[in-house]
């Protein structure tokens, strides 16, 4: 009788062990489920003083990311142009870049995340034969990004400053380069970057006309400036900001990728002008998951300071 008593202890002990540990499971895995995941890749723009005056090869950016603990990379493609142009031919050239750029990220396991594309052309030129154009220089980097594992190319849309015309033109524009990418699994990916496109209410009217499954946003933090060229607001002097709080979350549902933006940091390394933790919780609440991009454009920091500065902030504020 002892033992028998001993026995369904032992069995109803052993039950409740692993129901217990069952049920920490299930909570482990709810939290995996409701947490969002991300991974920190690294601008190339924020090294771009370093290449541009020739003091760093453009092909050691997967190296450099790598050693300041990046998972991707995220590639511009006008910090090659030299390389282009030194090429026996635009064919030969892209070939090379695609060669060495894989052979750099493999040799440093990082992520190839996606290409900025620019000086390609107006995907929202109001001239058709233009735009056509615009479209077919685009078509050889969605080729590029599909060949080094990319998800992504991010465009620009810069075109009429006639709101009707521009909407019109930018549909136009991107769902004949998204028709092009869909088959090679390549989103076409559209920041926010000056003009109407820095308008995020626009830009979200845009996507959604366009209404394809591999095109999308690109929230960039800072790029709010309606006034300037390209939506830069680190000098402050802008004349006709839209809010970068409410841009970003217009944007977070059409994201496939996120640029966190960096200028200028006060003395507990935090954004002098975009409150990270407010933006960080923007991101996480849109269900977003994926890589989140530095990009550090200061001029108070050398570069890989102000990349490690920022990369600091985003881990602080991700946890707040």
């Amino acid at each position: 009788m002892l033992n028998s008593n001993l026995t369904l202890k032992s069995l109803l002990l052993a039950a409740l062990i692993s129901f217990t540990a069952c049920k920490q499971k299930e909570t482990e895995v709810a939290t995996e489920e409701t947490t969002p995941k991300f991974q920190l890749s690294l601008a190339q723009w924020s090294m771009n003083k370093q290449i541009r005056n020739g003091s760093m090869d453009p092909f050691d950016f997967a190296k450099r990311a790598s050693e300041m603990g990046f998972e991707g990379v995220e590639y511009v493609n006008q910090l090659y142009r030299p390389h282009f142009e030194n090429a026996e031919s635009p064919e030969a050239g892209m070939q090379s870049f695609i060669e060495k750029s894989l052979a750099a990220s493999e040799a440093h396991n990082v992520r190839n995340v996606l290409i900025m594309i620019d000086g390609e052309g107006n995907l929202s030129a109001e001239d058709e034969t233009e735009r056509n154009q615009a479209v077919e220089n685009h078509k050889r980097w969605v080729d590029a990004a599909a060949a080094l594992g990319c998800h992504s190319i991010r465009v620009n849309l810069h075109g009429s400053s006639d709101p009707e015309i521009w909407l019109e033109t930018s549909v136009l524009g991107m769902k004949a380069l998204g028709a092009y990418a869909l088959d090679k699994n390549i989103n076409i990916i559209v920041e926010n970057h000056g003009g109407l496109s820095s308008n995020a209410a626009k830009l979200s009217e845009v996507l959604k006309a366009v209404d394809m499954p591999n095109c999308g946003s690109l929230p960039d933090f800072g790029n709010f400036c309606m006034a300037s060229e390209y939506g830069s607001t680190g000098e402050r002097t802008c004349t006709d900001e839209y809010d970068k709080y409410l841009g970003v979350e217009e944007l977070m549902p059409y994201a496939k990728a996120v640029s966190a933006k960096t200028y200028t940091f006060d003395e507990q390394g935090n954004e002098r002008n975009i409150d990270y933790a407010k933006m960080m919780q923007i991101v996480k609440a849109s269900g977003y998951e994926g890589f989140i991009g530095v990009e550090f454009e200061g001029d108070e920091l050398t570069e890989e300071e102000g990349i490690m500065a920022s990369k600091a902030l985003i881990e602080k504020s991700l946890l707040q």
